[in-house]
């Protein structure tokens, strides 16, 4: 019976019902912008691991993620069965990290991932107890390796240039350090307000218009839930982000000023696909800084008046009248909204099948 008590307690304590982990989601999103996004002891210990290995400038090489990892005495080895639910995986006895087949040389996500992971050491990261310390610790690891992939040094001398010039690019920054579109837009939230002295909003949204990430400490108005979560809601169809969409050539940035209740923005949105959808980033500034970015000379602009249902939910008159009442359809329902995140040491990762992978490859060690 105690056994069972203890069973039933450890599921408590690993499981988070989908309200559970918007509530944890939506605190760790108003506590960070109370900070303006920036963590300066991550900073501090990124760069100096950066420094370390000799790196300068450009974009951080395999090799010295390598050696980072060397230096905490681990080997990065890439494998292609790595459990289905993970993205890395770190043999503590046997001193190695296992990363998904370096089959794209270059490739942005496998820096990425192997900073992760070295970051769970270096911040000294222990097993979460609660789906809250869970969510800090991949914003800790996420924030590391974007801090060591775009250093502090570097990136805020290259955006203090850009901003003298009156030319800062989401692209640009991109390019000079070798990372994706997102990454750069998440990187430039770090750091704008506090070393550059700009207020921003950061928005990655789905085709459908559903925000997947959201960021603002410029005051415009996210849509949010009855709980303040921004994740699934739909932004407006004349924000940038859902217009870029109806683009033709999405080659390029697309630059557009809106107006809102809340004050006129300027936006920049870039579109791309994953694997399963398309969606767009979009960085957005209050007209007023506007005039230290590229693109502000667009002539795009449009009004928003959410959350009126009026602005873009509600159909026109003639199309309201002309099918009310003769239309019918069966809406997607996404699996999570029902079901439990899952349980597990680490959550959504299977024990079983990280325990078997373990076991697996540490006997090819002992081979």
């Amino acid at each position: 019976m105690h056994e069972h008590r203890e069973l039933v307690q450890r599921e408590r304590q690993t499981i988070a019902t989908p309200e559970e982990a918007r509530r944890a989601n939506t605190e760790l999103r108003h506590h960070m912008r109370t900070l303006d996004n920036y963590l300066p002891d991550i900073e501090e210990l990124a760069q100096r691991t950066v420094s370390e290995t000799g790196h300068t400038t450009g974009a951080l090489t395999h090799r010295e993620v390598g050696l980072m990892a060397k230096k905490l005495g681990f080997e990065l080895v890439h494998v292609n069965d790595l459990p289905h639910s993970a993205r890395s995986v770190t043999d503590l006895e046997n001193g190695r990290i296992y990363l998904p087949p370096a089959s794209i040389p270059g490739g942005h996500g496998l820096r990425s991932m192997a900073l992760q992971a070295i970051a769970h050491r270096l911040l000294a990261h222990e097993v979460p107890q609660t789906y809250a310390q869970f969510l800090q610790q991949r914003l800790e690891i996420n924030y590391f390796a974007a801090a060591c992939l775009m250093p502090r040094d570097q990136s805020v001398a290259f955006l203090q240039q850009a901003k003298t010039d009156r030319n800062i690019a989401v692209e640009d920054f991109r390019d000079a350090f070798g990372v994706t579109h997102e990454a750069a837009a998440l990187r430039l939230t770090n750091l704008a307000t506090s070393h550059l002295d700009l207020t921003l909003h950061f928005l990655r949204v789905g085709d459908d218009g559903a925000v997947y990430k959201a960021y603002e400490n410029d005051g415009l108005r996210l849509p949010v839930d009855v709980t303040g979560s921004v994740e699934g809601q739909l932004v407006c169809r004349n924000w940038s982000a859902r217009v870029a969409f109806t683009r033709t050539n999405r080659t390029t940035e697309f630059y557009q000023y809106t107006d809102t209740p809340e004050g006129t923005f300027w936006e920049s949105t870039q579109t791309g696909t994953s694997a399963s959808d398309e969606f767009s980033i979009t960085v957005g500034v209050p007209f007023a800084q506007s005039k230290f970015f590229r693109g502000r000379e667009t002539t795009h602009r449009r009004t928003s008046t959410c959350p009126d249902p009026a602005c873009c939910k509600r159909p026109s008159g003639d199309l309201a009248s002309r099918w009310h009442g003769k239309a019918w359809t069966s809406a997607k329902l996404h699996a999570h909204i029902l079901s439990p995140l899952p349980s597990g040491t680490f959550p959504g990762v299977d024990d079983q099948e990280l325990y078997r992978f373990l076991e697996a490859h540490a006997e090819r060690v002992d081979d």
